[in-house]
């Protein structure tokens, strides 16, 4: 019997915590990965400031204590003083795989010049991977359709669950056996 796929969604943004807005980010994160996802699959949504010691604690409670096999996070990749998610997902992570940020730069780059001032990495935690993505809601599904392809074997070289993906939307690659 396999574990069930838990999937981290953490919102990072001073002004969404405190309820002065709506997050929409989390919610478009969820969206994206509900289009994505064939496999069955629960969500564990934090809302959380643009604090590193905050976004930190929330990352390793993810990784180690829920037992999330994926972090996505929205916000705090600019390169404002507070945008500090690149920094505090890099300190908690193992491995940083700079192909993700640079995916999902590309990606970007090409419906927003203002996309080169995004600081988005991946990284790996144990048997987890984080994901950080921009802030805006749009660019956040963007982002995920751009990356996707890879994360369900990145999972599965950290001995992660099978996730599997609509192949209508996202097409998961894994090297022929």
């Amino acid at each position: 019997m396999s574990l069930p796929i838990h999937i981290g969604i953490v919102t990072i943004s001073d002004r969404a915590s405190q309820g002065i807005y709506e997050d929409q980010g989390g919610p478009a994160i969820r969206n994206a990965l509900e289009e994505i996802l064939s496999s069955p699959w629960t969500p564990i949504a934090r809302m959380i400031p643009d604090d590193r010691s905050t976004i930190e604690a929330t990352l390793r409670d993810l990784c180690d204590t829920q037992n999330c096999c994926l972090v996505v996070t929205t916000g705090g990749t600019g390169p404002a003083k507070r945008d500090v998610t690149p920094e505090a997902t890099e300190s908690v992570c193992e491995k940083i795989l700079d192909g993700f940020g640079e995916q999902m730069r590309a990606v970007s780059l090409k419906l927003v010049p203002t996309a080169i001032l995004s600081r988005q990495i991946a990284g790996i935690r144990g048997k987890s991977l984080i994901v950080n993505l921009p802030g805006k809601p749009t660019a956040i599904r963007d982002c995920l359709l751009a990356v996707f392809p890879a994360i369900p074997y990145c999972l599965d070289l950290l001995d992660g669950p099978y996730l599997t993906t609509k192949d209508e939307v996202v097409k998961a690659f894994r090297p022929k056996k």
